[in-house]
């Protein structure tokens, strides 16, 4: 369930983070992501876990990150890894970030953790602390519903809105929709939403 998410991570933070060092097939959308950022931007990543591929591939473009994740063992790494960067242990849920503050967003394979209820108040969120003309990047699932995956032998939940539901909050938090794409295959079948505040 949705709130044995966090202490699962933390306990398989060293099997997921190996995972996720050597597996980066969603890098065509960070390429798509990157171009549309200014110089030295300005970044946050809610559910960085160790900061390998993604924020690795951020910062060796000149950006700046500040990562939020609730394991106290992926953000460690993190730390030790990138230590010019900011690295808060929190639940991205309760992150008091700043109006405006961030170039751009990622809420990569971490939205889709939450309660479809909670996925609206972190998107309406995320519009308020981008800047304009900032960029925001997130995957779910294609349809609405849960779905159970299955991470280190354990389940791990998953939920979605519909994607008319996701334009719609989208919509009135005032963002628009840069690139989607429905299961894409080429980046692990993730749904993923490429979303700008214009």
């Amino acid at each position: 369930m949705p709130h044995r998410i966090i202490d699962l991570y933390q306990r398989h933070a060293a099997a997921f983070d190996a995972a996720r060092r050597n597996s980066f097939p969603e890098r065509t959308w960070f390429e798509r992501f990157e171009r549309m950022l200014p110089a030295k931007a300005e970044l946050l990543d809610l559910g960085c876990g160790g900061g390998e591929p993604i924020a690795r591939f951020l910062i060796d473009h000149g950006h700046h990150v500040t990562g939020v994740d609730s394991s106290p063992t992926l953000i460690n790494l993190a730390r030790t890894r990138f230590a010019r960067h900011n690295w808060i242990e929190a639940d991205m849920m309760r992150f008091g970030g700043d109006s405006g503050a961030y170039d751009g967003i990622l809420a990569w394979s971490s939205l889709f953790h939450l309660e479809v209820e909670k996925q609206e108040k972190l998107i309406r969120r995320i519009a308020v602390w981008l800047r304009k003309g900032g960029v925001a990047l997130f995957n779910t699932g294609p349809a609405n519903g849960v779905a159970m995956g299955e991470f280190e032998g354990e389940e791990l939940y998953h939920a979605s809105l519909s994607q008319i539901e996701y334009r719609t909050v989208l919509a009135e938090s005032g963002l628009t929709v840069v690139n989607h794409v429905s299961e894409d295959a080429s980046c692990g079948g993730f749904t993923v939403w490429l979303v700008g505040k214009m």
